[in-house]
């Protein structure tokens, strides 16, 4: 069984009641690295015509994508495998729906800005191509794609102790995209997985990397 039907039958729903706590306590925006990073980008994305718009693959209850619609004013739309907090997304006003980021239900060039807010590192290795490939295909020329995940400059795997059968897997996510020449890295930033503050401890690392999509002509 694949690691994304297993999310979508009912592990979804328990990673997102597991951590439901911790997510609320969040201070934002200070305390989200994707957040920060959108703040750099305000002018920018000011300069949209007709106004930005986000989508975030593993968005959870929207919190993020709540916070850009009522700071920034920009359209948000989540995809996530849980339907606990599909519904509370769409209570807090965003677009939210159930799915897998290896299938986005949006046309071509939807999204301005597209976000891996903590996901690909449960999504399942055979689909990575495909995750990429779809990502690609909403996002806008030019765009702006932001992941955030654990990190390791090799790829590791490791047994996900919830449950049975299922891995959480660490790599160097940007590299997703930038074999790509039409996919830049703006900024790249490798912190400790719980605080944002630096550690030697790989075990720990995360980075949140900021990439431009922008087709050379």
């Amino acid at each position: 069984m694949k690691q994304k039907d297993i999310f979508l039958a009912g592990e979804g729903d328990a990673w997102f009641t597991r951590n439901a706590d911790a997510l609320a306590k969040q201070r934002l925006p200070d305390s989200d690295p994707i957040l920060v990073e959108l703040l750099s980008l305000r002018e920018q994305l000011a300069a949209v015509p007709g106004g930005g718009k986000v989508l975030e693959v593993g968005c959870g209850s929207g919190v993020r994508l709540a916070w850009l619609q009522q700071h920034m004013g920009l359209e948000c739309h989540g995809i996530e495998p849980s339907d606990i907090a599909v519904s509370q997304a769409n209570r807090a006003g965003v677009r939210a729906q159930v799915g897998t980021a290896d299938q986005l239900p949006f046309a071509d060039k939807s999204f301005d800005v597209v976000i891996f807010g903590f996901c690909l590192y449960l999504c399942d290795r055979d689909d990575l191509f495909k995750i990429a490939a779809e990502a690609d295909r909403v996002l806008k020329d030019p765009g702006w794609l932001l992941v955030k995940d654990f990190y390791s400059p090799t790829p590791l795997a490791k047994a996900y102790h919830h449950k049975a059968g299922v891995y959480s897997y660490k790599m160097d996510y940007k590299t997703l995209f930038t074999w790509n020449p039409d996919y830049n890295v703006y900024s790249n930033r490798v912190a400790h997985h719980a605080d944002s503050g630096y550690t030697d401890d790989r075990q720990e690392w995360v980075a949140t990397s900021v990439l431009r999509k922008c087709r050379q002509s």
